[in-house]
């Protein structure tokens, strides 16, 4: 099992990265408005369904990767720790800009249910920038031990980090496709507040990238 101090850095991560206004918040949003509640709520079920099937691949993947190639381990560590001051710094940079910007629902066809609820599985599936994430994200908070028993507790860390990551959206997700049009007022209203959320959670991804390596908590 994951150290808890690693289990909580990446729920606190994928708190801030989920409540930060996107794309996946624009797929629930635009099913909620554009169709109704029950859309929104299924197009946020798909998103986190296909966000928990990818993190067992990416998890079982990378743990296949760690067996046969363990210097690998390090490599990815330092990748993963760059990648999430990545995140930071654009999170903060474009934190001005992104919170001028109004958050508004697109037009989308009337659908069944059910299969909203797929395609949002397979929107979630097919999202590079999301496979690169959980292959970036998840190796800075694997520790590697030797032998058979070292493999199998990396195999077992990484899915239940892997699953943690889709299910810090599943209440942002939630609030938006059961408020739909009064959370989008609210969100456009309070810039500031976006500004300085993301500007927190900017310099908390950078903070917890920097206490993997020097682990002052």
């Amino acid at each position: 099992m994951p150290p808890i101090e690693n289990v909580m850095a990446v729920l606190v991560a994928g708190f801030f990265l989920s409540v930060t206004p996107g794309p996946s918040m624009l797929y629930v949003l635009s099913h909620s408005v554009g169709q109704s509640r029950a859309a929104g709520l299924a197009s946020a079920v798909g998103l986190a369904l296909g966000g928990m099937l990818l993190a067992v691949a990416t998890a079982l993947g990378l743990a296949k990767l760690f067996e046969e190639v363990p210097s690998v381990v390090i490599i990815l560590r330092y990748l993963g720790s760059a990648y999430l001051v990545w995140l930071g710094l654009n999170m903060i940079r474009n934190a001005h800009r992104e919170a001028q910007t109004s958050f508004t629902a697109q037009k989308v066809a009337q659908k069944p249910i059910s299969s909203i609820v797929w395609q949002g599985v397979v929107v979630e599936l097919l999202n590079p920038k999301t496979v690169l994430f959980f292959a970036l994200f998840l190796p800075p908070f694997v520790y590697a031990g030797a032998g058979p028993e070292g493999v199998s507790d990396v195999r077992l860390q990484l899915l239940v980090l892997g699953v943690l990551v889709p299910l810090t959206a599943i209440p942002s997700d939630l609030m938006i496709a059961i408020l739909g049009g009064a959370v989008t007022r609210t969100i456009n209203q309070r810039r500031r507040f976006r500004e300085r959320l993301a500007w927190t959670g900017g310099l908390i991804l950078i903070m917890i990238a920097v206490n993997l390596h020097i682990g002052l908590i």
